[in-house]
């Protein structure tokens, strides 16, 4: 059902926002809440390579790649979840992140599914 959801993002991107309103639109139907949710962890590999980066100090970039494709994936979900609902915008963007066992995080992405047209 994950694949499903991750391949039928068809939403404007520019049609999201952290505010809850979109310039130049109006609000023709709240859908409600929608969201985004990923569980990630990184490899005993990833996480080896990752002590090697905090010896040199700096970005770690491997941790920086999880947490970028983490965010981008709970968020392509909620996209998903807003289209399902008959939504083409959602407003009120928020992310939340919560351990839920030593390595292993939940990343959300929700916001307001609504239905919006050109002013």
């Amino acid at each position: 059902m994950l694949k499903h959801l991750l391949t039928k993002v068809h939403m404007d991107l520019q049609m999201t926002s952290t505010t809850f309103d979109i310039p130049g639109y109006k609000i023709i139907r709240n859908l409600g809440v929608v969201r985004g949710v990923t569980v990630r962890s990184r490899s005993i590999f990833g996480n080896i390579g990752a002590a090697f980066q905090t010896l040199a100090g700096g970005n770690i970039t491997l941790y920086t790649e999880l947490c970028e494709k983490t965010r981008k994936e709970s968020f392509d979900i909620m996209i998903a979840h807003a289209e399902q609902v008959g939504g083409n915008a959602v407003l009120g963007v928020r992310y939340d992140t919560t351990e839920i066992m030593s390595g292993v995080t939940e990343v959300i992405c929700y916001g307001t599914a609504v239905l919006a047209e050109v002013n």
